[in-house]
């Protein structure tokens, strides 16, 4: 129920007419545009860790950081350009959307971003989602090694992001060798059981050859818990950004199953 515009019409109506009538009028005035323009002011009072701030935030934290990991070595390559152009054309963001990435991928890449700050309160609007700080982590490393390499002040940068995420340094390296085995699963996937896939497989799900089939069946369920795609939305992904877990969740589908079908 919208209350807002009455409350607020009450309040404005006495204060100009000095009278309950004149409040009165103000309320009826308030509630019409209650009623016609649906607008709900919760989120203006405050309203901590509300969906629509979470995917505000998702959203302009993402871009921004993208912008900053893609200086932090001193300078932006062309590479790193490309994947933020990719990654918003993947994303299908047009029009406002895509301009409002580009802005905050362009505040990211300045001197004086305030990184930290921006972590902290992503943080606290992402409240104790930790699907939701993961997921985010794992596209700053596909930012990281948009140029096929990661250098010293790159891998500084990601350790500075994980931690204010409260990442250990211990999970940011088993995700970067995930990270990379997955896009080397992403890539050679052409239906052929080599070797080399089948390792990239084991190592996108976080476990290796020797694991047991039991293990691995947890250790897929788990990944795929946290990067569905419709979860992550009701926790606070935005929608226009529901292609990145989609993503992720066929190539722990596609690893999962060739390790199955290879024991």
């Amino acid at each position: 129920m919208r209350i807002w515009g009455k409350l607020l019409g009450f309040i404005f109506g006495f204060m100009l007419s000095k009278n309950f009538f004149g409040a009165l009028i103000g309320m009826f005035i308030g509630h019409t545009f209650d009623k016609g323009r649906g607008l709900d002011f919760s989120n203006f009072a405050g309203s901590k860790g509300s969906e629509n701030e979470r995917q505000t935030a998702f959203f302009y934290t993402s871009f921004s950081v993208m912008g900053y990991m893609a200086k932090a070595n001193g300078l932006v390559s062309k590479h790193e350009i490309q994947f933020a152009n990719a990654y918003m054309d993947k994303l299908s963001l047009q029009g406002e959307l895509r301009q409002q990435a580009q802005d905050a991928f362009r505040e990211g890449k300045m001197a004086d971003f305030p990184l930290n700050e921006c972590l902290a309160k992503f943080k606290r609007a992402c409240g104790n989602r930790h699907d939701l700080l993961l997921l985010f982590l794992e596209i700053q490393i596909q930012v990281a090694f948009a140029d096929g390499t990661l250098d010293t002040d790159e891998r500084q940068a990601l350790h500075t992001i994980a931690q204010q995420l409260g990442f250990s340094a211990k999970e940011l390296d088993q995700l970067l060798e995930m990270i990379i085995a997955g896009a080397q699963f992403h890539q050679g996937q052409s239906g052929k059981s080599s070797q080399s896939q089948l390792d990239n497989a084991h190592k996108v799900l976080g476990v290796t050859t020797e694991t047991s089939e039991s293990d691995i069946k947890k250790a897929y369920r788990k990944l795929m818990s946290q990067h569905h795609p419709d979860k992550l939305v009701a926790k606070g992904l935005p929608p226009e950004m529901m292609e990145v877990a989609k993503q992720k969740a066929q190539d722990i589908q596609g690893a999962y199953e060739l390790i199955t079908k290879n024991k």
